[in-house]
């Protein structure tokens, strides 16, 4: 996945037109969205997708990066997966394979609408064009293997840390919360490890 910026290569217009439906979805955020603007390079496009809840990638939080071409927006942006997921469109590399980035694509859909369909793509997932050939396979023929596989790489790589409670510094109450949150750590890394190794068996 090269990181090279485009941005020379792009037309003024085609950057001031991306710049703006940027800012418009940092002011209106999509739900289960969150853009990330890099302002030295706006064809370097990131965002934060919420897993979907009711799906097996709910809980997780995955960095979506999105690579606009020298010719967009008259052909479409490769999009990627940064954070390690289990999906049939998606493959070990992270490239995401959907229609809209292949032959649906029109130049007018734009940011907005590629960020809502992988979005979609996670409630759901389409066997038919797999990239990833076991994960379609147990989709279609497995259902609960292929969802119990997608929940443990959702909790390994795409788990949010929530935030740890402030308490006053030197209070017993803190130093018992630091002692619980070391134990629940040890815990928590315990079990990612033991779900590691059960991925590798698999």
């Amino acid at each position: 996945m090269s990181s090279i910026s485009n941005v020379e290569n792009l037309s003024p217009q085609t950057i001031r037109q991306v710049m703006k439906e940027m800012r418009s979805m940092v002011e209106h955020p999509l739900e289960g969205i969150k853009i990330q603007i890099n302002d030295a390079d706006v064809t370097d496009i990131q965002a934060l997708v919420e897993g979907p809840a009711g799906t097996p990638y709910a809980g997780g939080i995955f960095r979506v990066k999105l690579a606009l071409g020298k010719d967009f927006p008259q052909s479409p942006p490769k999009a990627f997966f940064i954070t390690k997921i289990f999906h049939p469109n998606v493959a070990s590399s992270g490239e995401i394979c959907v229609n809209t980035l292949k032959k649906d694509w029109k130049p007018d859909l734009g940011i907005k609408h590629i960020l809502l369909t992988i979005k979609c793509l996670l409630i759901v997932p389409n066997a038919e064009s797999a990239l990833n050939e076991e994960a379609g396979k147990l989709l279609l023929e497995r259902y609960d293997d292929y969802s119990q596989r997608a929940k443990m790489m959702t909790e390994i790589h795409a788990q949010v840390a929530k935030p740890a409670e402030t308490k006053d510094d030197d209070g017993p109450s803190s130093k018992k919360h630091a002692v619980d949150k070391k134990l629940q750590d040890k815990k928590k890394e315990k079990l990612i490890k033991e779900k590691k190794r059960m991925l590798r068996r698999l």
